[in-house]
């Protein structure tokens, strides 16, 4: 069973055009997909180191950059005509640690500026994050297909760089990502409750 279309999939339809050439044009340049994968979270860490530091716009413009990297590597795998899944299980995999950058970012910076209460409200973010991705993955094992809720990947990389480009939004982002995850989490897991073995 499908879950409804988001933002995320009409986004990433509206891209489909440009990603598809771009990815023919990289995958004829030899590149493979893998290699924009892990360049793509090589930026990311640079990104979290900055934001560790404080200086939030400079790790907004590298995750910004990281962006086109992320959709660069399914389009380059998608032109190779890839076969195997070990290129999904990677991307995947990476996305998560990319995550757990980001957000170890924020977490040292308040920690060094002597702000408990919000590494917490980092932390809180972070499993929100983690537990969104980790119910589809789940989900999808069993063949279903979970992608709803309000804090889909785009919605949160959203939010990331309005926060980061606009510090003064930094603690009201992390409550919105904080409460939006968690709340797509339970949507998610509702999700599965209703849908999945219903025969049983």
């Amino acid at each position: 069973m499908q879950s409804p279309v988001t933002l995320s999939d009409r986004m990433r339809a509206l891209t489909a055009g440009l990603t598809s050439r771009a990815g023919s044009a990289v995958h004829r340049l030899g590149i493979h997909p893998d290699t924009i994968t892990i360049i793509g979270l090589i930026v990311v860490a640079i990104g979290a180191f900055f934001i560790a530091r404080g200086q939030f716009q400079a790790g907004g413009l590298l995750l910004l950059i990281s962006l086109p990297l992320d959709a660069l590597d399914g389009a380059v795998a998608r032109a190779m005509e890839r076969a195997d899944r070990r290129g999904a299980v990677l991307d995947s995999t990476l996305d998560r640690y990319a995550d757990g950058f980001i957000f170890a970012g924020f977490a040292y910076y308040f920690a060094s500026v002597t702000q408990p209460e919000n590494v917490l409200l980092t932390m809180a973010a972070l499993i929100g994050t983690f537990v969104v991705s980790y119910t589809r993955a789940r989900a999808g094992e069993a063949d279903l297909s979970v992608k709803i809720g309000l804090f889909s990947r785009f919605e949160r990389v959203v939010v990331l760089l309005l926060m980061l480009f606009i510090p003064a939004l930094l603690i009201i982002g992390l409550w919105v990502l904080a409460i939006g995850t968690n709340l797509t989490s339970v949507q998610r897991l509702w999700y599965v409750y209703q849908h999945l073995d219903r025969e049983v």
